[in-house]
């Protein structure tokens, strides 16, 4: 009698094994192969850090560089929104010397004191960070004296950015705001 050609339980049950191990295998070493053409590893120790103390004035002309998207429905303006394009000068005269703008958002984010939540990037004109950015994002309690917000990032010299900025009111009335800013910032 002939034997059958066909092959047995045991042989494909062992081909499909031998196969699902090959495959988990190849895959482990297809996920430890770096050489991919969209991303490689860089050594970040080949970079400097630095801390950069920066201090500039924001000078708010309230009816011109800013302007009101939504009304706050409160005796804190809670809900209102402000787009500012503003000047950022060397010193808190108005006539000192310009050296970037003040662009983004001031929200109104408080229902129980005077707080804004500050989306804001600080784009510079002049001098050694002329085409450079510092990102703000954080919670501004205008009537404090000082307040402190996060630095949260930056393009051109500040790529990489990370720090905090202290914020003082220098002058405050209907038609323009001042207000000095310290910066320090850790960057490459």
């Amino acid at each position: 009698m002939e034997k059958s050609r066909t092959p047995s339980k045991l042989m494909i049950s062992s081909s499909i094994t031998i196969f699902s191990i090959s495959i988990l295998f190849s895959n482990v070493a297809l996920a430890g192969n770096t050489n991919h053409q969209f991303c490689r590893e860089l050594s970040i120790s080949k970079f400097e850090e630095k801390l950069t103390h920066l201090r500039f004035y924001y000078h708010n002309l309230i009816k011109i560089t800013n302007a009101q998207i939504v009304s706050g429905n409160s005796s804190t303006g809670f809900g209102r929104i402000d787009v500012v394009d503003a000047e950022l000068r060397e010193g808190p005269e108005t006539n000192s010397k310009l050296v970037g703008r003040v662009e983004g958002l001031e929200l109104n984010a408080s229902q129980g004191e005077l707080g804004l939540l500050m989306v804001i990037s600080f784009a510079f004109t002049e001098g050694k960070y002329n085409g450079s950015t510092l990102s703000m994002l954080g919670r501004n309690l205008i009537l404090r004296e000082v307040r402190e917000m996060p630095l949260v990032g930056g393009t051109g010299l500040f790529r990489f950015a990370r720090g905090y900025a202290q914020a003082r009111t220098v002058l405050f009335n209907s038609s323009i705001t001042i207000v000095q800013f310290d910066f320090s910032v850790i960057h490459y």
